[in-house]
């Protein structure tokens, strides 16, 4: 166990025991009113009927999304997902508050595809254009905050 997963993982044991369709219902709440235009537009219609899993293996907390009628849903492990995006919780900070795009993540090893990687692509170059709207800018601050933080053993790059 590296110093970051010894460092992070007693701090979220509260977050583990909630079960996993939980967490993914709670987020896909928190994108669908941060992707609402997106939605609404027709731009993520690539994830219908499919599955993104998106793991934060240092602290090990798993989520899986879809879209369903145009609305972004969250389910358990037992949907399993066409395709994964993996990586520490530093790296998807760094990502959600547009500090390093996913490409250079990826590059370096910080963040792992696997599966349907058409699917990884198309939602990876939905990432790199979207923009969240104005009002949740305060939102994208305290995101930037939390990615400063520097935890034991994280790099610097």
């Amino acid at each position: 166990m590296s110093a970051t997963q010894r460092f992070l993982y007693p701090l979220t044991f509260p977050l583990r025991l909630v079960p996993g369709t939980l967490h993914s219902r709670a987020l896909a709440g928190i994108l669908n009113q941060v992707m609402k235009e997106a939605l609404a537009e027709g731009e993520l219609d690539f994830l219908e009927g499919r599955r993104m899993a998106i793991e934060i293996d240092d602290i090990g907390l798993r989520y899986r999304l879809g879209l369903e009628n145009g609305r972004i849903r969250g389910y358990g492990d037992e949907h399993p997902a066409d395709a994964s995006i993996a990586g520490g919780l530093h790296e998807f900070l760094l990502l959600s508050a547009r500090r390093e795009d996913a490409d250079t993540l990826f590059f370096q090893r910080r963040l792992r595809m696997s599966g349907d990687t058409e699917l990884g692509l198309y939602l990876k170059n939905f990432l790199d254009a979207f923009e969240p709207p104005q009002k949740y800018q305060p939102l994208m601050k305290a995101l930037d905050k939390m990615a400063s933080l520097r935890f034991p053993g994280t790099s610097s790059k």
